[in-house]
C-alpha cells in the first residue's frame, strides 16, 4: 500500500509554534522551513508528500514544482488550498493508495474524511515530524559508530562531508 500526505501549508504554518511567528514578515522562510521538515519526513517514511499553498498569499499563482523531492503546489487564482486538496484526494485515492490530509481546519478534515482520506491535525503532523527528526539523528549516530568500525578508515571530517552530500540530495 502506498501512502500520500497532502499538507495544507498555510494552515500548518499557522499552527506550528516555530513557524507561526514567521508568517507575518517572513512567510517565505516559514514555507522553506516547512518544506525542509517535510522533505526529511518524506525521506524517512517513504511517503509521497504534497504541500498545497493558497496562491493569494504569493505572486506567481497556479504553479506546481518539486523542491527537495517534495511536491509544492500553489493554487490557481480564486482556488483555495482546501478546494485543491479535496480535488487531489479524489484523484489520488484508490485501492492501492492511502491518502492522509494534514490540516487543523475542521471543515476540511470532515470533507476529506468523507472522501476516504485519513485525517491528521497540524499538531499530530508536528509530533510525527519531531519523531522523524529523532529517528534520523539516531540513524546518523549509528552510522557514525559503524563508520569507525569499518575496515576502511574514514575521518570524521569525511563522514560530515558525506552527510552534507546526502542532505543536499534530499
Amino acid at each position: 500500500m502506498k501512502d500520500i500526505l497532502l499538507v495544507d501549508g498555510y494552515n500548518v504554518i499557522g499552527d506550528w509554534p516555530e513557524l507561526k511567528p514567521l508568517r507575518a514578515g517572513h512567510l517565505e522562510e516559514a514555507r522553506d522551513r516547512l518544506i525542509d521538515v517535510m522533505a526529511e519526513y518524506q525521506a524517512y517514511k517513504g511517503w509521497r508528500v504534497i504541500i498545497v499553498f493558497d496562491a493569494h498569499m504569493v505572486p506567481g499563482i497556479g504553479k506546481n514544482y518539486q523542491l527537495k523531492r517534495v511536491e509544492v503546489v500553489y493554487t490557481k487564482e480564486h482556488e483555495t488550498a482546501d478546494e485543491r486538496i479535496e480535488k487531489l484526494v479524489g484523484e489520488l485515492k484508490n485501492v492501492e493508495t492511502r491518502v492522509h490530509v494534514a490540516t487543523s481546519d475542521y471543515a476540511e478534515q470532515s470533507m476529506t474524511f468523507g472522501s476516504g482520506a485519513l485525517r491528521k491535525s497540524a499538531r499530530e503532523l508536528r509530533h510525527e515530524a519531531k519523531l522523524v527528526e529523532k529517528g534520523i539523528e539516531e540513524q546518523l549516530a549509528n552510522q557514525k559508530k559503524a563508520i569507525h568500525k569499518t575496515t576502511l578508515p574514514i575521518t570524521e571530517e569525511m563522514a560530515e562531508i558525506f552527510d552534507k552530500w546526502r542532505k543536499r540530495d534530499l
